[in-house]
């Protein structure tokens, strides 16, 4: 088993960078966008730069994540990690930066923070209309950043306690390698059940927010599920 996140992340994308690796969904607005592989690697690399070049912080630092189940959450968190990072996600110590959807500004203040990035979450990765003072707008600044990254060999404090539990709830939930997983974001908050414990298990995920029950057997076959968590 890999012993960092980073590695079972390289390890899903390399299956083939060009599939389907997270396809959102949000009935909400209508939205759908799929990332290869590639495409959220690179992503994931551009946060672990903007994490490193514009935030200034070291392997075992802490970041506070404050973000829904979303597929730019995800970018965030495998950033993170990959860059040997410890993620918060309660306020219970300051961080060095904090990244919040734009509907939790007003906790994000109150949180001890270096640095705050603010995430509209809207679709097309568009920006913030208005950004509140203190914060950046995340997917403008990390657009600048490169989209390479080394990640941080040893991984992050976390790291070994998060893949046995990812492995652990991998089997609970009837995860296997090669699986197109489709996941109810509000059923499954944990990034547990909706990221990692999928990538561990080398499937693809189909993340569904503010699902409309009506629509996920279409979607299901649309999709080619093969494994609902819903």
């Amino acid at each position: 088993m890999a012993h960092n996140i980073a590695r079972i992340f390289a390890a899903a994308v390399a299956q083939d960078p060009t599939r389907p690796l997270l396809t959102w969904y949000d009935d909400a607005t209508g939205e759908r966008t799929e990332l290869s592989g590639a495409t959220l690697a690179n992503w994931v690399s551009k946060t672990a730069n903007l994490l490193v070049d514009s935030a200034g912080v070291t392997a075992g630092d802490a970041v506070g994540v404050l973000l829904p189940p979303h597929w730019q959450t995800a970018a965030v968190l495998l950033g993170a990690w990959s860059a040997g990072l410890l993620v918060e996600t309660e306020p219970a110590r300051p961080v060095e930066v904090l990244f919040a959807a734009a509907d939790r500004a007003e906790e994000a203040t109150a949180w001890p923070a270096g640095e705050r990035y603010l995430l509209s979450l809207a679709p097309m990765a568009a920006p913030l209309r208005d950004v509140p003072a203190g914060f950046a707008d995340y997917v403008v600044e990390v657009r600048g950043h490169g989209d390479h990254f080394t990640p941080y060999t040893q991984g992050g404090p976390q790291d070994a306690d998060l893949i046995a539990r990812a492995a652990r709830r991998g089997a609970e939930l009837g995860l296997t390698g090669g699986a197109r997983v489709l996941v109810d974001a509000a059923r499954h908050a944990n990034p547990l059940d909706w990221l990692l414990a999928p990538l561990a298990a080398g499937a693809s995920i189909v993340l569904c927010g503010h699902a409309d029950p009506a629509r996920l057997p279409d979607r299901a076959a649309v999709e080619k599920v093969t494994l609902s968590l819903s």
